[in-house]
């Protein structure tokens, strides 16, 4: 279980690396629902309770039910300029 949460903290953490590597500033986690019922559950059993998430690595984390078992880091400012401003990962297989 524990292993689960350090794998999504670690793919995040990755994503907004090489966002921000590319000029970017990273801000938001986009989240699938599927993915996030899961994240959702692997939080609540480390740390016990029924709380929603609502921020991860100092992003926020909000839902966009079309991603499914995916989720997207974002620089919410850069999204639709262009390409770029966004990387994408599974969450679940």
């Amino acid at each position: 279980m524990r292993g689960e949460l350090i794998k999504i903290l670690s793919l995040i953490e990755e994503k907004a690396n090489e966002l921000t590597l590319d000029g970017y500033e990273p801000d938001v986690v986009l989240f699938g629902f599927e993915a996030y019922e899961f994240l959702k559950n692997q939080v609540n059993k480390e740390f016990g309770g029924e709380e929603e998430v609502l921020e991860l690595s100092g992003m926020k984390v909000r839902l966009l039910d079309e991603l499914g078992k995916d989720a997207v880091v974002v620089d919410s400012k850069a999204l639709g300029l262009g390409l770029g401003g966004a990387k994408r990962f599974k969450v679940l297989e």
